[in-house]
């Protein structure tokens, strides 16, 4: 476990950002279910993200391991969501690689975060 929770926390906002972005970066904006999986993932992430109990969680009602549960339900619905939704002639490495890297970094990551004080622990 290398991830410590509060660089897990600030990598989730950024991932979903990313999410949200990558249709236009990737040029697949104009492909309507593909680019409303990312829409909906991304704010997805950043709203469970600004409820989890952690560092950079705004209202911190879900607990860290809870979180950690929703992204890999998160990231495994991402990755199959070409198939399951009927666009997977159009695109579809986008979704699996982002959903793989996400299940990477819940498996990388700490469920307590040991590199702080006691008192400033997560």
């Amino acid at each position: 476990m290398l991830i410590p929770r509060s660089i897990h926390a600030l990598i989730d906002y950024i991932y979903g950002v990313v999410l949200i972005g990558i249709p236009y970066f990737l040029g697949f904006a104009w492909q309507e279910p593909a680019r409303m999986v990312f829409w909906a993932f991304g704010f997805g992430a950043i709203l469970y993200s600004l409820l989890t109990n952690y560092r950079l969680g705004l209202l911190k009602l879900i607990p860290f391991r809870i979180h950690l549960v929703l992204d890999v339900v998160a990231a495994l619905a991402l990755l199959a969501s070409p198939w399951l939704l009927g666009f997977s002639e159009e695109v579809w490495v986008p979704h699996v690689v982002l959903g793989v890297l996400a299940i990477g970094v819940v498996l990388l990551s700490r469920r307590t975060d040991d590199t702080l004080p006691a008192p400033l622990r997560d």
